[in-house]
């Protein structure tokens, strides 16, 4: 009996061990238990596009800080990224037209609240607009301490029903997705995942409300993807033989808004009549222009409780006047930056960055 008794307590330490999963395993995810569960690719995020171009010039896209977004509900974070005597800027289209600072630092804002936030599951969706090689992106990662929280799937593209589900995720201690257009090397950076060959995006840029939902870009098979949708709407302006695309603020009461015409639901109708499915990541610009509207509709979308934090509607400055003058005060360029007068329908008043993007020959400038 003696003997007996020593084996059964050398054994109760495996024992536990093996129930410990169980017991670790979240009850919460996303800010519901019912989507521990759902395969990542079957839930609906509301993103935000540009995220780190916060304030009310012409290039911005945002109102609110990366945290305050993260608070307010985005899960899925867009970036443009380009490289500077420093490191790696997050820019747009130029870094002497909008430099929203090292990528590091916006990194570690991102990695403090997902160390406060455990049971949330936050995805990236990385620009490489200056084609980059991999290793400049882990170094930001890993100075921000994201690295061992970032998910590396065995190998890619991943099948939508190969998706883990958010409680593994989270269980795992890897709750963060990154996407990058460009560049990505699984060999050597395996959590930046290719994004053209597991997601396919509808066009950007769009200038009239109707959100087609047609494939824009991609590198496999749409019906086999994940679906990223560019909910933002923009006017446009030439300069120089340049076509410049702003965001039509106007109009969000209606772009960022839960029905009608060129609604979030508007351009989530359009794509499950064409895909029987739901999008799974929905950019938008000023996301909280319209308070809660984005969110109750991914909530809807998710089939999950809408959420009942209050997010007070915010509505930008708008980046035109009835004279079609498009602006950027001096303060959200960087110094030395001067104004350039444009002819159309009065002129418009932009940073000399949009000139340095003409003379790179960008052809376009995307805000």
């Amino acid at each position: 009996m003696r003997s007996f008794t020593k084996g059964t307590t050398a054994l109760l330490p495996l024992a536990l061990s093996l129930f410990a999963p169980l017991a670790q395993a979240a009850t919460t995810c996303n800010g519901h238990a019912e989507l521990c569960d759902r395969l990542y690719s079957n839930v609906t995020f509301i993103g935000a596009h540009d995220s780190y171009a916060v304030g009310s010039s012409v290039a911005d896209n945002q109102n609110q800080d990366v945290t305050t977004q993260l608070n307010d509900g985005i899960r899925t974070l867009q970036v443009q990224a380009h490289n500077t005597s420093d490191g790696v800027h997050l820019c747009h289209s130029s870094c002497s037209l909008l430099d929203g600072g090292l990528l590091s630092d916006y990194l570690g804002k991102v990695a403090s609240w997902v160390s406060s936030n455990p049971n949330e599951v936050v995805t990236f969706i990385i620009v490489n607009i200056d084609n980059l090689p991999i290793t400049s992106f882990s170094s930001a990662f890993s100075t921000a301490g994201l690295e061992s929280k970032m998910y590396s799937p065995p190998s890619s593209p991943v099948e939508l029903s190969a998706w883990p589900s958010l409680g593994t995720l989270i269980d795992a201690g890897t709750p963060v997705v990154a996407f990058i257009d460009n560049q990505a090397d699984a060999s050597s950076v395996p959590y930046l995942i290719d994004e053209f060959s597991n997601i396919w995006e509808d066009a950007y840029d769009v200038t009239d409300q109707s959100f087609g939902c047609a494939v824009n870009r991609t590198s496999g098979s749409a019906g086999s993807q994940m679906m990223l949708i560019n909910h933002f709407l923009d006017t446009t302006y030439t300069l120089g033989g340049t076509q410049l695309f702003v965001p039509k603020k106007d109009k969000l009461n209606e772009t960022n808004a839960e029905t009608g015409t060129g609604s979030i639901g508007f351009h989530v109708d359009n794509c499950h009549s064409i895909w029987g499915r739901n999008p799974n990541h929905i950019l938008l610009d000023f996301y909280d222009s319209n308070g809660n509207a984005p969110f109750n509709v991914a909530a809807s979308l998710n089939g999950v409780s809408a959420p009942t934090n209050t997010i007070a509607a915010t509505t930008p400055t708008a980046s035109t006047t009835s004279g079609g003058t498009a602006k950027v005060s001096s303060s959200s360029i960087s110094s030395g930056a001067l104004p350039v007068l444009n002819g159309f329908v009065g002129g418009a008043v932009l940073g000399a960055g949009i000139m340095a993007s003409v003379v790179i020959g960008a052809g376009r400038v995307l805000l």
